[in-house]
């Protein structure tokens, strides 16, 4: 909130650094939801919001970030006919959400007929750092900021079922080569030279590792760090545990077409059981109990921001 002034007199520069943060909460404009069948959906999310609220209130209340305004903002995809900025927090509903937007925007008749390629590769959405500063404070300042979440356990086994127990021609050779490298004694030519068959306790010591052989990736890298909730006031927290439900009250909530309902369907590996917790009991067994801590410690933030019990 600066004057006129203070705002010439600064370095575009320094405007993007140390902003003492979260802001005021915002009451959610209901004025578009119709019927009383979202009144259980709507009391937890403002639950969840004046939780999340509260949280960084305590956590950040003697803390200046030092971060540009840009990077905060790369994950952020926005929608601008019906006014919506939602943070990808990908293993939660991403592609989903993504084809969703397409459709608001005018992309796409259907959800239902969007390939995946299309969706991560099609390059139809606009992200928020790709505006000015202007435009990125007044999107801030005027949309409605969504983000959607998961229980960290189960979005960590969910990343790596995808990208390791698949054929996969990026994680292969990129992180699954230096992973088994690094942390498989005796591994075979055969295993060095392609990257397959990355085992979960060699990735989990990849991503505890301090010095690991390859940097992070979005589908492991923790929400805190992705869409920074304590620095962006999100109106909306949706969770993929209840996605459907948070999902269609979102879109009733920025006025989307009625017809417009948020797809069912898994996006890729359709035969392939759900990550559940009972999925992610088996993968866990695999873990020593100081490997069990220290990975709940990794995403200790995202356990606490969004209140998901401790496994």
């Amino acid at each position: 909130q600066l004057s006129d002034q203070q705002k010439m007199s600064e370095s575009p520069l320094s405007r993007f650094r140390g902003v003492y943060l979260p802001p005021a909460l915002h009451p959610l404009n209901k004025m578009l939801v119709k019927g009383d069948r979202w009144k259980d959906v709507d009391s937890a999310q403002e639950k969840r919001r004046s939780f999340l609220h509260d949280f960084c209130k305590k956590y950040n209340s003697r803390k200046k970030l030092q971060t540009h305004l840009v990077h905060l903002v790369s994950r952020i995809y926005v929608e601008d006919r019906h006014k919506v900025l939602y943070c990808e927090v990908p293993k939660a509903g991403c592609s989903n959400w993504k084809r969703v937007l397409m459709v608001l925007n005018g992309l796409a008749a259907s959800a239902h007929n969007i390939s995946h390629d299309d969706v991560h590769y099609g390059k139809h959405l606009r992200k928020l750092d790709s505006y000015d500063l202007k435009g990125i404070y007044t999107r801030l300042n005027t949309y409605t900021k969504a983000i959607f979440v998961r229980d960290p356990m189960e979005r960590l086994v969910s990343a790596f079922r995808d990208k390791f127990e698949h054929p996969n021609s990026y994680y292969h050779p990129v992180f699954g080569k230096a992973i088994i490298r690094k942390y498989r004694h005796n591994a075979s030519e055969e295993a060095l030279k392609t990257g397959s068959g990355v085992k979960f306790k060699e990735f989990i010591q990849y991503l505890l590792d301090s010095h690991r052989p390859v940097g992070m990736d979005i589908h492991w890298e923790q929400v805190s760090k992705l869409c920074y909730p304590c620095l962006i006031n999100y109106d909306f927290i949706g969770k993929f545990e209840t996605l459907e439900e948070d999902a269609n009250y979102f879109l009733q909530l920025v006025g989307a077409p009625a017809e417009l309902k948020f797809p069912k369907f898994k996006d890729r590996h359709s035969s392939d059981q759900r990550t559940s917790a009972e999925v992610v009991r088996q993968y866990l067994k695999e873990l020593s109990k100081e490997e069990r801590q220290l990975t709940y410690d990794f995403y200790y933030l995202d356990y606490l921001m969004f209140n998901y019990t401790s496994p």
